[in-house]
């Protein structure tokens, strides 16, 4: 399903490590025919070159080099969804030098004719709070941490459901507390928990979100 010629959608999805949300926008952008926007692999690359050219995660200047340097099209997502690109993600993303320098990159991409996708942290609070849908995708940590561990088992790392789990509830800590653009429910944001859904029923419960908002658009 695509929109119609004229229409325009920005769709915003954010919510914690693993809860689905990157699943559930994909699925959403192809549905619609929306380009799509992973948010949180800028945070990723940044921090992939910061470790391939020997610099510390949290040495600001150097984290704001990096990401400006940054292209969209230069993510090989088969090195950045580690489990180790997603901690040090977490470091650099706590920085607010570096959420300025991207938040244009963001809000370009979100700008762009017919709309977009878009999930992450903070896209329905900070990038695009004039979405017109957001959804806070969650769901509880025992889940999250089961579903962390079995995609780096089917990616070949070793995996230690423990080890996994404290690196979830570092990570919800961080995102949560850090000054800059923490991770918040937007007030106007539908809440989506999928603890108990699979992948198509998550993607169902989505699509009628935003169904729902498309529709109320349209009458407005």
């Amino acid at each position: 399903m695509a929109l119609n010629s004229g229409e325009a959608m920005i769709i915003a999805l954010d919510g914690p490590a693993a809860s689905g949300k990157g699943t559930l926008a994909r699925r959403l952008a192809a549905h619609f025919g929306l380009p799509h926007l992973d948010t949180g692999l800028l945070y990723r690359a940044a921090a992939r070159a910061l470790i391939d050219s020997g610099d510390r995660l949290d040495d600001e200047s150097r984290a704001v080099a990096a990401a400006r340097g940054l292209a969209l099209t230069d993510f090989n997502e088969e090195v950045l969804r580690g489990r180790e690109m997603g901690e040090a993600a977490s470091v650099v993303a706590a920085i607010p030098a570096v959420r300025a320098v991207l938040l244009d990159t963001q809000r370009a991409f979100a700008s762009r004719p017919g709309g977009a996708v878009l999930d992450g942290r903070d896209v329905g609070t900070v990038i695009c709070p004039e979405a017109d849908v957001k959804i806070f995708v969650t769901a509880n940590l025992e889940t999250r941490a089961n579903r962390r561990a079995l995609e780096l088992a089917k990616r070949g790392e070793k995996v230690d459901y423990a080890d996994v789990l404290a690196d979830i509830l570092k990570r919800d800590q961080r995102d949560s507390s850090r000054t800059s653009a923490p991770l918040l429910r937007a007030d106007d944001a539908a809440t989506l928990d999928t603890t108990h859904l699979d992948v198509n029923a998550a993607f169902a419960a989505a699509l009628k979100i935003v169904s729902g908002r498309a529709t109320h658009m349209g009458s407005a």
